[in-house]
C-alpha cells in the first residue's frame, strides 16, 4: 500500500494544532483524477476551518479529522474509471468540493474530472495554485452582481487575491470599479476606475464619486453595513461570508456568494492567466512541512500576494 502526506486538525484551535499525517494514497473512483501535487494555497477559509469557525457556523460536518486545502495544481497521476477528459502527466489546476473526503494540501489529491481544468502555462505550475478558488470566488461575485457595461461596482478588499481578480474582471466588461484599499498604486495598475483608501472609507466617500450610489456592491473585505449603505436603492450587494451579510434596505438585494467547483469556467479563467489579462501574485512558496507558518502569516494579514505550499514531489 502505498501512502501520503497530508495536513488535518483533529480539534480546532490555533497552529499548534496542526498535523501532517500519514495516510494511504486516495484512489480515484468513476468519473475522478488524481493529482499529484504541485502546489496548493493557503486562504483564509483555511484558518477558519483550523479554528472552527466553519463549524461553529454550521458550515463543516462533524468529524474525527478535518483535512485542509481547497484549490491545488498539479499533474495527473490517475483516471478513474470513466474519466477521459485527461491523460496521465497533464499540468492541471482545479478545485475541491465542499463534499471532498480529503484537502489539497497534501502529496495527492482525487477530484471530479469536472472540477479540474488544464493549468496556465505563462506561470510555473506552483504559482497556478493560487488561481482556483481565488478567480472562482471573484468571477461568480462579478456576476452575480449583474452589471451591464458602464454601471459602477464598489470593491471592498479590492487589494486582496478576490478583490484584486475583480477589478480585472471588471475592466475586461467595461464595469467601473471603486475600489477600496491601502495601496492606490496597486489597484489602479489592476483596473481599478476610482480610489478610496481604506483608512478614510465612509459611504460618504462613495457616494461623492458615484451620486445617488453604486450600482452593485462586492464585499470582498467582509465591511458589511457601511458598504451596503454606499449601494443605490434597488442595487445589489454581493456578501462573500454568510453572517455578515447586511440586511436587504431599500429593496436592495442581498446575495451570499457561494463558489463551487466548475472545470469549463476555470479553464477560461487560466486562458486570462495565459492573455495576461489575470496577474496571479505569490508572496512565498513554502514546502508542506511549513503550513503552521503559513497559517501564522496568513491570520496576520498584510501579504502582497498567496502563499502556496508545495510537496515537492514533481520534478
Amino acid at each position: 500500500m502505498r501512502v501520503m502526506r497530508t495536513t488535518l486538525v483533529r480539534r480546532f484551535g490555533g497552529p499548534e494544532v496542526l498535523e501532517i499525517a500519514t495516510v494511504a494514497d486516495p484512489e480515484p473512483g468513476p468519473g475522478q483524477v488524481r493529482v499529484r501535487v504541485a502546489g496548493a494555497a493557503v486562504n483564509k477559509i483555511d484558518i477558519s476551518t483550523r479554528n472552527g469557525a466553519l463549524a461553529q457556523a454550521g458550515l463543516l460536518a462533524p468529524a474525527p479529522q478535518t483535512y485542509l486545502g481547497w484549490d491545488v495544481s498539479g499533474q495527473v497521476d490517475a483516471l478513474g474509471p470513466g474519466a477521459s477528459r485527461f491523460t496521465s502527466g497533464d499540468a492541471v489546476v482545479g478545485l475541491r468540493d465542499v463534499l471532498s473526503a480529503g484537502g489539497t494540501q497534501a502529496d495527492y489529491v482525487v477530484l471530479d474530472e469536472s472540477a479540474v481544468a488544464p493549468a496556465p502555462t505563462t506561470v510555473s505550475l506552483v504559482e497556478a495554485a493560487a488561481l482556483p478558488l481565488m478567480a472562482l470566488t471573484a468571477d461568480r461575485s462579478l456576476r452575480l452582481a449583474g452589471l451591464h457595461r458602464g454601471q459602477t461596482v464598489l470593491v471592498t478588499g479590492a487589494g486582496g487575491g478576490v478583490g484584486g481578480v475583480v477589478l480585472q474582471l471588471a475592466a475586461l466588461r467595461g464595469i467601473r470599479t471603486i475600489a477600496v484599499a491601502d495601496d492606490e498604486r496597486l489597484v489602479r495598475d489592476l483596473g481599478a476606475t476610482d480610489f478610496v483608501p481604506r483608512k478614510v472609507f465612509s459611504p460618504a466617500a462613495v457616494r461623492r464619486l458615484a451620486p445617488g450610489g453604486v450600482d452593485a456592491v462586492i464585499d470582498a473585505a467582509v465591511v458589511g453595513v457601511p458598504a451596503h449603505e454606499a449601494l443605490r436603492g434597488g442595487g445589489t450587494f454581493v456578501a462573500l461570508v454568510a453572517p455578515f451579510a447586511p440586511p436587504p434596505l431599500r429593496a436592495t438585494t442581498v446575495i451570499v456568494q457561494e463558489v463551487f467547483a466548475d472545470g469549463g469556467r476555470l479553464a477560461e479563467l487560466a486562458a486570462l492567466v495565459d492573455a495576461g489579462r489575470i496577474t496571479l501574485r505569490i508572496q512565498e512558496t513554502l514546502p508542506l512541512a511549513d503550513i503552521a507558518v503559513a497559517h501564522e502569516l496568513t491570520a496576520k494579514g498584510g501579504l502582497r500576494g498567496k502563499l502556496v505550499l508545495s510537496p515537492g514531489l514533481l520534478p
